[in-house]
């Protein structure tokens, strides 16, 4: 199926833009969206920890590991939520760390569904 004319509504992330990314290779984006899905989970808690711990060179790593990821899918909210965080670490200036990670945690929140929906089927 071809995303750019499938008339896939438009929301937080461009899918036909990810296609192309992915140099048309649904079977590739699928594979790497169920990844993402799967592993996600285990980098925030990582970036929670280091928060919760005053952690900053925990949360450089963890939220820049994150943030690779995520920007794989052009979502830059959440891309520029995961830098917030990297640089907070990386600066070592926690004090508004938990503030920036509830703001990542709300933009993968909002992300999830359409992800879901890109490792299923491509908007079928």
């Amino acid at each position: 199926m071809n995303v750019a004319a499938s008339g896939c509504e438009q929301g937080l992330i461009d899918r036909a833009a990810i296609l192309d990314r992915f140099d048309g290779d649904e079977d590739l984006l699928r594979e790497i969206s169920s990844i993402f899905l799967s592993e996600y989970p285990s980098l925030l808690d990582e970036i929670r920890t280091a928060v919760d711990s005053g952690d900053p060179k925990g949360l450089e790593r963890a939220a820049h590991s994150l943030k690779g990821s995520v920007s794989n899918f052009g979502a830059s909210a959440a891309t520029n939520a995961a830098y917030t965080l990297e640089t907070m670490g990386r600066k070592q200036q926690m004090t508004q760390a938990k503030e920036a990670l509830n703001e990542l945690v709300l933009q993968l929140y909002q992300l999830r569904p359409e992800l879901k929906e890109l490792a299923a089927n491509l908007c079928d």
